[in-house]
């Protein structure tokens, strides 16, 4: 058992990747929030130590990431690549550090809670490891639209296509759209480095590496993350995850199947009163959510809301957010705020 820490008091935080996408996101959310800290530390590798990152009117510098690192901090948001994580997470921890993750390293340990707030925050009280996992951000965002859903009604399977920003492939896969976009304009060269086909003007079904199974490592997360978040370890699920020309916020086709058949009323009123979304479903006046309206923004929107005309007791709806924000950086700092 690592020992626990004390956060009673402001506690002294850090952000291990603090100079990348995910990582500066964090330092976004921890402003705008006005989260509750004694003091911030800023840690990547050793090529970007020495940075200045803006913090609340100041400058911190990044300092590197060592096995050093973590004495006097009480929470540390990792988000610097499985590796880094399997690394560094058990040496925070060890050092009395609750480890707040968002790789894929620890998720479907036993002894590690994976937690969405606003559907499970009560798992994040229990971390005998003094690790908790952050979701895969395509799954949290699904999640986001459902977990409302079945409280009400009871969900059973999921049938998912999802429709995923370039940016989950960090910073070279918007460079790439951006490239090969500019070529197509002035005739230059297509290259593909990022992805296996060209993503300009085009869809990929193909997201993260194939399984034996036909299906991508990505596309099974949300059927094993899903069963751990909602505690439903029955749930059946097939997912289809596609790379789009978006720069940023993954959108969901689902359809959802209940224990009992929700009427589209019913289910509208749900997510009137549920945290973190925000109902936009009004197609007759074309009010639909669409990834440029979630780019920034916590919440995640809901919306295309019908009965299924294939399943009993099923919905098809369409759920939007921000991969980067709610997807990672926000969620864990949300998870920090339960603690």
């Amino acid at each position: 058992m690592t020992s626990q820490p004390d956060l009673t008091n402001q506690p002294h935080v850090a952000i291990v990747g603090a100079t990348g996408a995910v990582g500066r996101e964090m330092l976004v959310c921890l402003e705008e929030r006005n989260f509750p800290l004694s003091k911030l530390t800023l840690l990547a590798s050793a090529r970007s130590a020495g940075q200045k990152l803006p913090f609340r009117g100041e400058e911190i510098t990044v300092e590197e990431l060592t096995t050093e690192s973590f004495a006097g901090i009480n929470i540390a948001l990792f988000s610097a690549g499985g590796g880094i994580s399997e690394k560094f997470g058990p040496v925070a921890a060890a050092a009395g550090c609750v480890v707040i993750d968002n790789s894929s390293a620890f998720r479907m340990d036993s002894e590690v809670p994976l937690v969405v707030p606003e559907i499970n925050p009560e798992a994040a009280k229990n971390h005998p490891r003094n690790i908790i996992a952050n979701p895969n951000c395509s799954t949290t965002i699904t999640l986001m639209g459902l977990a409302p859903l079945h409280r009400a009604f009871g969900l059973k399977g999921i049938i998912a296509s999802t429709y995923q920003a370039v940016s989950g492939s960090g910073a070279q896969g918007i460079t790439e759209l951006e490239d090969q976009i500019n070529a197509l304009a002035t005739g230059g060269t297509i290259e593909k480095n990022v992805y296996p086909h060209q993503i300009a003007h085009n869809v990929i079904p193909h997201v993260d590496v194939f399984r034996d199974s036909g299906y991508t490592k990505e596309e099974q997360k949300m059927l094993h993350e899903g069963r751990k978040i909602l505690n439903l370890p029955d749930l059946k699920v097939t997912c289809t995850c596609v790379r789009v020309p978006v720069m940023r916020s993954h959108s969901i086709s689902l359809t959802a199947i209940f224990e009992k058949g929700p009427t589209v009323a019913e289910a509208q009123a749900v997510f009137k009163n549920a945290p973190g979304i925000r109902l936009v479903d009004d197609p007759s006046e074309a009010l639909y959510p669409v990834p440029l309206d979630t780019t920034g923004k916590d919440d995640c929107l809901i919306g295309r809301i019908r009965k299924d005309q294939v399943l009993p007791n099923a919905l098809a709806l369409w759920v939007v957010g921000d991969q980067v924000k709610k997807g990672a950086a926000l969620n864990a700092v949300q998870i920090a705020e339960i603690l």
